[in-house]
Parts: structure tokens; sequence; C-alpha cells
């Protein structure tokens, strides 16, 4: 698998939060509907400022939408 070693949350919390859509994410933190699509698809790594206004956008803390996952890790 492709992309980045950080993995998120973004797709389950979007629904969790009244089933919220990509682009009403992409406005509320500030980035085009395409930024979300391939942050949902583990294609692209956040900003730490994003990462930031996307925790905020769903009142919960960065590392409850983002987490590292070491591929060399677990080996």
């Amino acid at each position: 698998m492709g992309g980045t070693p950080i993995r998120n949350e973004i797709r389950r919390l979007r629904f969790e939060h009244g089933e919220m859509t990509q682009q009403a994410l992409a406005d509320a933190c500030g980035v085009t509907r395409q930024t979300v699509i391939a942050l949902e698809a583990g294609k692209y790594a956040p900003s730490l400022e994003l990462a930031f206004r996307i925790a905020r956008t769903f009142g919960v803390r960065v590392d409850d939408v983002f987490r590292w996952e070491d591929a060399d890790a677990a080996s």
C-alpha cells in the first residue's frame, strides 16, 4: 500500500458528526474537498496546522484523528 504512514479516522468522525460531507469539512478547515479526499485515502499527510484544524472541527484531540503506523516497527 502506498501513501503515507499516517492513518486517520476522518471518515468515521465525519459520519459520527451528523454525516458531515467532505465539502463541509473542507469548508470548516479552509481546504478543498480534494484535500479531504486525499487525506481520507491516506495519500496525503496534513500539515500540523491542518491536523489541528480538523481535530478542532470535530472537538477532539489530534491523536484522536491521526496516528502513525510505521511499517518498520511491525517487523
